[in-house]
């Protein structure tokens, strides 16, 4: 039997919605009377340690793969394939992207992040 990440709720900031400037990022409620702190029925989740997937599942992309940030083609040697996926670094230009994904589709790597086809 294979261990599956289990799917968490959105974790958003109190009256997230009241006020844009907010956003949408965790920060936890504070205030003497917030019903969200204590916990009451029918308010949004809050992170607690209870919510923490297994250990060998943390970090993995959603296909239960272990990403691995690549910037150069020679990065990809020594990768599995059953078990990693690649996702180019922001900073590569189409060149060294073509020649990634080349060497890649050679290896029988899944990249995450090929970019648009044809150019």
């Amino acid at each position: 039997m294979r261990v599956q990440k289990r799917k968490l709720p959105k974790f958003r900031r109190q009256e997230w919605f009241r006020y844009r400037r907010l956003g949408e990022k965790w920060r936890r409620p504070k205030g003497k009377d917030s019903k969200m702190r204590l916990g009451l029925k029918g308010r949004a989740a809050t992170v607690k340690v209870g919510y923490r997937n297994p250990k060998e599942l943390r970090g993995l992309h959603p296909s239960g793969l272990r990403e691995v940030l690549v910037s150069r083609p020679e990065d990809l040697e020594g990768l599995n394939p059953s078990t990693h996926a690649v996702r180019i670094s922001s900073g590569v230009g189409r060149k060294k992207r073509g020649q990634i994904l080349a060497r890649a589709g050679e290896l029988g790597l899944r990249v995450l992040n090929p970019g648009r086809k044809g150019g």
